[in-house]
């Protein structure tokens, strides 16, 4: 049955679980073209609407116009099918289809956010009038990923910020040594998609306002460093763990930025003896971590 991610807008279109089972709603012009006309589903036709609320609604299509068609809300599930960690990657910014492979790929392994960084040794940095278009394509990529892998809440991308700024913000969190921070003190100033800032309310992604149980720096193999951090199986066996992962760009990040990410207690990563590209690294590493979380279901089997 074909998933269409259903975006709310308080003035025309209501939260997907403030309307009755049983009522009607109108769909967005992109649901209606994809939907109608470019996959020329007809009246009676069922599919699946999820708004990044929770859950999901089973809905039949009841008229198709010219722009426009509504469906029925047949029914609710509540399975949501997001990971059983909280993770937000840093993630300095590549060139073309290689960061939409990034996003796409962390988004289907369960990511909760994206904060894109740029970096003294990144190979992009956008120009302001840049960031609106890309962001929408980025937070777009995720949304099809969610539609085509069955999660029903998408990670939300954040505009770009320096990754010295974005360290500075965490050495704030460290500081003032507490569960939850501030509202001025969250990434709210670069939530610049609607979409985005219209889930940032929802209390799941609020869990992001919590300070990391454990932050990791993607980093190359050395001689001196453990593979895995001693601390990270110990938070694994935490209820619902929170990771920030940091991942630099192909050039690796300075001897500065390494310094000051060790001195708000990011932790080297080691995955393996290889050196991983910008866009492997998040898949590994969100597979890595999904996979230490379930081996206590794998030894019960």
């Amino acid at each position: 049955m074909r998933r269409f991610f259903y975006a709310t807008d308080a003035s025309h279109r209501p939260k997907l679980h403030s309307v009755v089972i049983g009522d009607s709603i109108e769909l967005t012009e992109a649901i209606t073209h994809h939907w109608c006309r470019v996959l020329r589903a007809n009246i009676g036709d069922q599919g699946i609407l999820f708004d990044g609320f929770g859950g999901e609604y089973q809905v039949e299509l009841q008229t198709i116009n010219k722009r426009q068609a509504t469906v029925q809300l047949l029914s609710y599930n509540e399975d949501n099918r997001t990971a059983a960690v909280i993770t937000k990657i840093g993630l300095v910014i590549s060139r073309g289809e290689r960061m939409d492979y990034a996003i796409q790929k962390s988004t289907e392994l369960g990511v909760t956010a994206i904060q894109l960084l740029t970096s003294q040794h990144g190979e992009v940095n956008l120009k302001p009038a840049q960031i609106d278009k890309k962001l929408a394509h980025w937070q777009q990529i995720a949304i099809a990923a969610c539609e085509q892998c069955g999660l029903n809440r998408p990670p939300l991308v954040l505009a770009p910020i320096p990754l010295n700024l974005w360290l500075k913000k965490s050495e704030k969190s460290i500081s003032n040594n507490s569960e939850v921070a501030e509202p001025s003190e969250l990434d709210l100033s670069s939530l610049v998609s609607p979409i985005v800032s219209n889930l940032s309310e929802d209390p799941y992604y609020q869990l992001l306002k919590r300070s990391a149980d454990l932050r990791l720096q993607l980093s190359v193999p050395a001689a001196d460093q453990p593979l895995i951090p001693v601390k990270l199986k110990e938070i694994l066996a935490k209820d619902q763990p929170y990771f920030e992962l940091l991942v630099g760009p192909e050039g690796g990040l300075s001897a500065e930025e390494c310094q000051q990410a060790e001195q708000v207690e990011f932790l080297p990563w080691q995955i393996g003896t290889r050196v991983l590209r910008t866009e492997t690294a998040p898949v590994v590493a969100l597979s890595t971590l999904h996979a230490m979380m379930s081996q206590p279901l794998i030894s019960d089997l």
